[in-house]
């Protein structure tokens, strides 16, 4: 969308963001009751925020932004049960954003870090134009669906296998959905102490959540048939 205006863009992402969510919504719809019942966009309104760097950073959190002032944009929209505000951020509206440097790939720690978000519930990264399409936002919004709900079911049987620390898998689960990836890692450790997997793991920044939350499930069912 070269040369649209703001209005015109905000309409476009609002769009993008109304369909991922309706294919949330239609992929959700296909799981059992109780798997529905713990993925995290169907149960509590949250904020989704658009913010412009080279990239569009489209990051949902449960986290309380201050009220819009000045240039700052809020709108409001559902799709029962989902319920969510879209506020709009740029250079212009937030400065700290103008000093990202996406030239190397998208920069979305950075991006979260100027808005002041710590906990999110996703965060698509969509390149202006040729990726704000109904096609790709259907995509994202399928892809969501299905991780969460493999999410939900992974900690059902985690939770399962972990008798006495089903407390611990409460913190882990908690910690997933607000996208706390050292949380998780370290949460899976204590549960599971002797898998020296988890152990390395741990230490590892950039291992992946489901990675660590399949390696959990694994350590724990061979735990339980010794």
């Amino acid at each position: 969308m070269t040369g649209a205006s703001p209005e015109e863009m905000r309409s476009a992402m609002a769009d993008y963001v109304r369909t991922v969510h309706r294919s949330y919504l239609s992929q959700a719809q296909l799981q059992p009751p109780a798997v529905q019942g713990r993925m995290p966009l169907l149960s509590a309104p949250f904020t989704v925020v658009a913010a412009g760097v080279q990239n569009l950073h489209v990051v949902a959190t449960r986290e309380q932004l201050a009220a819009p002032r000045g240039p700052e944009v809020e709108l409001d929209d559902e799709l029962p049960p989902m319920r969510w505000k879209l506020r709009f951020y740029d250079p212009v509206v937030l400065p700290p954003l103008g000093l990202i440097d996406e030239r190397r790939g998208p920069a979305g720690d950075l991006v979260r870090r100027a808005l002041g978000i710590t906990t999110y519930l996703y965060h698509l990264i969509v390149q202006p134009g040729s990726q704000l399409t109904p096609h790709h936002a259907g995509h994202a919004g399928s892809g969501l669906a299905n991780a969460h709900a493999a999410e939900a079911r992974d900690f059902e049987q985690i939770r399962a296998y972990a008798r006495g620390r089903e407390k611990l898998v409460d913190e882990m689960e908690g910690a997933s959905l607000a996208g706390l990836r050292t949380a998780q890692a370290l949460l899976a450790r204590e549960i599971a102490p002797w898998d020296t997997e988890l152990q390395r793991l741990a230490r590892d920044r950039r291992a992946d959540p489901a990675v660590i939350r399949r390696r959990l499930l694994e350590a724990l069912r061979v735990g339980t048939d010794e």
